[in-house]
């Protein structure tokens, strides 16, 4: 399917975070996967794990979404001469713990992990397809800490996600003791 410039610029952000992102999960043993440095921080592998729960919140909201427009009456297409999406608001200054719904487990099997992930993306596709379908500006949805936002912001903000956790992944791997086979 084609997309607008807009979706297709967000696709293309969406895809090239988490080739970064898998680029450094990929061929990690499992005890490396497992390995956290420090009581309270993440493992690579629960970042993978906390990255794909989050995913599929945001595919499923946008089918919630599109859904609840339809039965509604209130779904329009996607405007022809939209050009860019908004901006994300500005982000809060400071850390943010992640809501429970998206906590991830320790100890899964880093290669179920990762396959987990990429059939994640699959299905996203189809999510951002049903984006190009519809004015996602008129599809909005409270995100806890930034406020309202539309479902195409929804979708930056899992591509924003996705590098915020990149740069976590590569500190993890960078940290003394993090070991090395």
């Amino acid at each position: 399917m084609s997309l607008p410039k807009p979706v297709e610029a967000l696709w293309s952000a969406l895809q090239a975070v988490r080739a970064d992102v898998l680029a450094e999960a990929e061929g990690l043993a499992q005890r490396q996967a497992d390995w956290k440095p420090g009581e309270k921080e993440w493992s690579v592998g629960e970042i993978v794990h906390h990255l794909t729960i989050a995913e599929i919140a945001t595919g499923k909201l946008t089918t919630k979404l599109a859904r609840e427009a339809d039965a509604a009456g209130t779904r329009s297409p996607f405007p022809a001469g939209l050009a860019q999406f908004k901006p994300m608001p500005a982000v809060p200054i400071g850390a943010a713990e992640a809501p429970p719904v998206v906590w991830p487990e320790h100890g899964k099997p880093i290669g179920e992990l990762i396959a987990t992930m990429k059939a994640t993306r699959e299905r996203s596709r189809q999510s951002i397809e049903r984006l190009a379908t519809l004015d996602p500006q008129r599809l909005t949805f409270k995100h806890f800490r930034l406020g309202e936002l539309d479902l195409a912001q929804w979708w930056m903000l899992q591509a924003n996600h996705d590098g915020i956790h990149l740069a976590q992944i590569r500190d993890v791997k960078r940290a003394p003791g993090f070991p090395r086979s």
